[in-house]
């Protein structure tokens, strides 16, 4: 269980809080949240540092501390993965952490208040990393993004978090959170200027995808899936640029990254990339096969995001008080934790 193996983590990481930062942790915790806007409570907590037994874990799998990391988000599963550049020069999956929460339902996020989590692609500096936020620690994702801006798109504050909490963010815990963000932190350090962030519906395989098939965001899907499978064939961090109202990958232009997102994709220097481009090919010829010979589609209830098994069933067992206690040094309260018990997602 995820919870009892980073125990340790937990205890050693965590600092001792002033009567005045918890009577600010309990203040904050009490209110009514418009998002996961992170207000900060200073000194409430400090940055967590990369743990002997995570640096052990990377040496094992011929990786720097300091080398450069990716995120990758998935919502239906309920996961975040954490990837780093391993002795090969390419990345290779570090861990896989289980998400307590997030929010919304599947498809992107297009305005203040609506409760989605976002999808899409992000990119997070040492900035936007706040070490005294209400939920621990938590990184931005930068929502909107230039593609997102131009579309219209609204909201802010949207984050990797803490706690077990959501409207619109993704909850990993205290605990994972820690670890995530000392992992990143330290990346950053070593002198990455920003890591990607890759967050999308569920693992974008012929499969999930085909069983989707009617829903509206697929269009959507499919452009974040040439992006996905970038990845998936060369392990390294694609290049993202936007235009004609869409994210595109791995792509040179004439005259330089497109201004405006909004408008017809300028053009490009051929020849760099074809090989890969005849991979995305093929996976999208799979992917109009697996759609047109696919009878049976996926309706999932709106039952306002989901929780990883795992948490799911502290949930059931020891109550939503009982899992906040175990999770969150401030016992933040479980968002919604009566539409966490049903999984609308389990076959």
């Amino acid at each position: 269980m995820f919870v009892l193996r980073h125990r340790p983590f937990l205890q050693n990481a965590r600092p001792r809080l002033s009567l005045l930062a918890r009577l600010a942790a309990a203040t904050v915790a009490g209110g009514l949240l418009a998002g996961c806007v992170a207000m900060d409570v200073a000194s409430l907590a400090e940055a967590p540092q990369l743990s002997s037994k995570v640096k052990a874990e990377m040496s094992k799998k011929k990786m720097s501390p300091t080398s450069p990391v990716l995120v990758r988000i998935f919502k239906q599963e309920s996961e975040l993965e954490v990837w780093k550049v391993n002795a090969s020069g390419q990345y290779a999956l570090f861990k896989t952490y289980p998400m307590c929460r997030w929010s919304g339902k599947l498809g992107p996020k297009t305005k203040n208040g609506d409760r989605q989590a976002p999808e899409g692609f992000y990119h997070v500096s040492a900035g936007m990393l706040n070490p005294n936020s209400q939920y621990y620690v938590s990184f931005n994702l930068g929502y909107p993004n230039r593609l997102e801006s131009a579309l219209g798109y609204t909201g802010e504050a949207l984050m990797v978090h803490g706690a077990c909490s959501s409207s619109g963010c993704y909850a990993m815990t205290d605990q994972g959170v820690g670890e995530i963000y000392a992992i990143v932190q330290k990346a950053l350090d070593g002198g990455q200027a920003r890591f990607q962030v890759q967050a999308y519906p569920f693992r974008m395989t012929t499969e999930n995808m085909a069983k989707h098939k009617g829903d509206p965001n697929m269009p959507f899907w499919r452009t974040l899936k040439e992006g996905y499978d970038a990845f998936a064939f060369t392990k390294r961090q694609p290049k993202v640029s936007v235009c004609g109202s869409r994210y595109v990958f791995n792509k040179e232009f004439v005259d330089g990254e497109p201004d405006d997102p909004l408008a017809q994709c300028p053009a490009v220097v051929g020849g760099s990339e074809g090989d890969l481009m005849a991979k995305i090919g093929a996976e999208q010829k799979k992917l109009d096969a697996a759609i047109a010979t696919t009878t049976t589609v996926s309706s999932f209830a709106y039952m306002d995001g989901g929780m990883h098994p795992s948490f799911r069933t502290l949930l059931k067992q020891q109550g939503a008080k009982g899992l906040a206690a175990r999770i969150s040094r401030t016992k933040y309260p479980v968002s919604r934790p009566e539409a966490a018990l049903a999984d609308p997602y389990e076959d």
